[in-house]
């Protein structure tokens, strides 16, 4: 089972992957060097443009898109 982590803002993300069989888990409980794949809601915006790698997963912004459109997304991402 791939373990996905999920922004705490996307409630309903997290929920639609759970009845999908992922194992999700929060961004802040520490757990992104472990996890499949990221979701992001791309809300915060890093306006000194500092950058610091925490995960090799893949990222994905969920802004702009459907609960169902970022599920296909992270289909494609664990496969």
């Amino acid at each position: 089972m791939a373990t996905i982590a999920v922004e705490n803002s996307l409630s309903n993300v997290k929920q639609a992957l759970e009845q999908n069989g992922y194992q999700v888990v929060s961004m802040d409980d520490g757990s992104l060097q472990s996890c499949d794949c990221c979701v992001i809601s791309g809300q915060d915006k890093n306006v000194l443009g500092i950058t610091e790698t925490v995960t090799q997963a893949s990222v994905i912004n969920a802004e702009g898109l459907t609960v169902d459109e970022v599920v296909q997304q992270v289909n494609r991402c664990v496969q």
